[in-house]
């Protein structure tokens, strides 16, 4: 015959939160394991004359409650294969205890049926305590386990399992990613008992002095002001959504695919001179303006029926997912190389068209010099290449011949097509020097604009016009800006 748990809750606090079922299972049961005896209706039932072991000293024995959790499950499976048991948890059976989840999870595989009764939960008289109905909205998180980035912040959070004051500060330091240091938070501990404590606390106090058991969780109240979920994702897609509503911005509006490219190019080059000032303020504000460019190109996506802003992500998601099996999956790459040739076999494995020419495989939107740079790496990557950098300056010496003959020549037709070659000879010196042309070149333009804009300021110091100067003193003030 098939061996049964019976798991029963014990309420949420004293003897009075006890329903007459549950009290009546405790009496008749045969044997009976409490998960601890820190709750208020474990000394009554002793009274009651109700025998029952508990878990106690394993706790005791743990470092951690996960081993904790696993080691009381075990023992009542062994326990279950010789008779029936009755297994009683503080609250509801169904509400935050891990241990019944992990019954739940094992008992088919030992031939153990598993009954689960009822048990006031805690959340019925917080509700009441608070002052809150959870239809407005309602997220309930246990402490031990709670991602800072996984926090809904507009609705009635309750976090449980705030047992100690270091799990009190983990919370505290979660929530101050999100709000503010004076946001008011409520400890409530005991809910429904006599000795019932409900505090009121700024968020940055949630650690100090304030006495919390296992009986306390946290109430943070949802965030009414809009201002302070301006760092989060969903309101970035609101606002854009906004400015591209009827109600919203006419050039928003009026946006298009195309004519958001040059945007484009031009944050992406913005984010590239924060980075080489290396200025983390100037950084954050140009990734935010990229970001903004794809938020735009997402929402024009939706507004015209064909993509919107998740399906950006998920196809991200999947194809960081499956490039990286090394991390994902079972592959093995020790070192960025083997992660590159791993990621390009994975990226011909998804072409779809095996006709396609490697030429095909550049972007047309890229400008001159990136193209050539791309198209460069993509005949490397089948062996037509230099082998070293030394016979690109032999061709571009060659190139620059060329040039000179055409220019003497004056053949405009010529010079165009020999200029493009030294060019286009001067990207490969650069891929194999493995530096990017386009950035070595953006960098060379802000150092000529640096120092032009010095030569200006000291002309204009010396009451000259820069159109006024003579040979020598262009000279003399591009020197002095190099200097500097």
């Amino acid at each position: 015959m098939t061996k049964q748990i019976t798991v029963v809750g014990l309420g949420s606090g004293e003897a009075g939160h006890l329903t007459i079922g549950v009290y009546e299972r405790l009496k008749k049961a045969p044997k009976v394991f409490l998960r601890t005896k820190a709750h208020p209706v474990a000394e009554w039932l002793k009274e009651q004359g109700i025998a029952f072991e508990t878990f106690d000293a394993v706790y005791e024995q743990m470092d951690n409650f996960e081993a904790v959790y696993d080691v009381i499950v075990a023992r009542l499976l062994e326990e279950a294969r010789r008779s029936d048991l009755l297994y009683a948890v503080p609250g509801h059976p169904m509400v935050a205890e891990k241990t019944v989840r992990l019954l739940r999870e094992k008992v088919e595989a030992c031939g153990i049926s598993l009954r689960i009764e009822g048990g006031q939960s805690f959340l019925d008289p917080l509700f009441t305590a608070l002052n809150i109905d959870p239809i407005e909205g309602f997220s309930f998180l246990d402490a031990s386990a709670l991602d800072a980035d996984d926090v809904p912040l507009d609705q009635h959070l309750i976090i449980c399992q705030v047992y100690d004051a270091f799990v009190a500060s983990e919370v505290k330091l979660a929530l101050l990613e999100h709000l503010p240091p004076d946001y008011e938070v409520v400890i409530a501990t005991s809910v429904g008992n006599a000795d019932e404590s409900i505090t009121k606390v700024p968020l940055s106090d949630l650690d100090h002095d304030w006495q919390v058991s296992n009986l306390t969780c946290v109430y943070v109240p949802p965030v009414r002001d809009e201002n302070l979920l301006n760092h989060t994702f969903p309101r970035i897609r609101k606002i854009i959504r906004k400015l591209r509503s009827p109600e919203g911005c006419p050039w928003d509006r009026k946006q298009t695919h195309e004519s958001l490219r040059k945007y484009l190019l031009e944050e992406a080059f913005e984010v590239i001179g924060a980075i080489e000032e290396q200025d983390d303020d100037h950084l954050v504000e140009e990734l935010g303006d990229v970001l903004l460019q794809v938020l735009l190109h997402a929402q024009i996506g939706e507004d015209e029926g064909y993509f919107n802003i998740q399906d950006v992500i998920r196809s991200l998601s999947e194809k960081m997912i499956r490039r990286h099996p090394h991390v994902f999956g079972e592959s093995q790459a020790m070192t960025a190389e083997e992660v590159i040739q791993n990621w390009e076999a994975i990226k011909k494995q998804e072409k779809k068209d095996d006709d396609e020419s490697l030429m095909d495989q550049v972007p047309g939107g890229l400008a001159p010099l990136a193209k050539s740079y791309e198209i460069q790496k993509l005949a490397a990557k089948v062996g037509f290449d230099w082998p070293d950098a030394s016979l690109v300056w032999e061709k571009i010496r060659e190139e620059l011949h060329e040039l000179r003959k055409a220019v003497e020549a004056g053949h405009v037709s010529e010079m165009e097509e020999e200029l493009g070659d030294v060019l286009f000879s001067v990207v490969n010196l650069a891929r194999k020097l493995d530096i990017h042309p386009v950035l070595a070149l953006g960098r060379t333009v802000e150092k000529f604009s640096r120092r032009f804009k010095q030569m200006e300021n000291e002309a204009q110091a010396n009451g000259r016009s820069l159109s006024s100067l003579t040979a020598e003193e262009w000279d003399k003030l591009w020197n002095h800006a190099k200097e500097n």
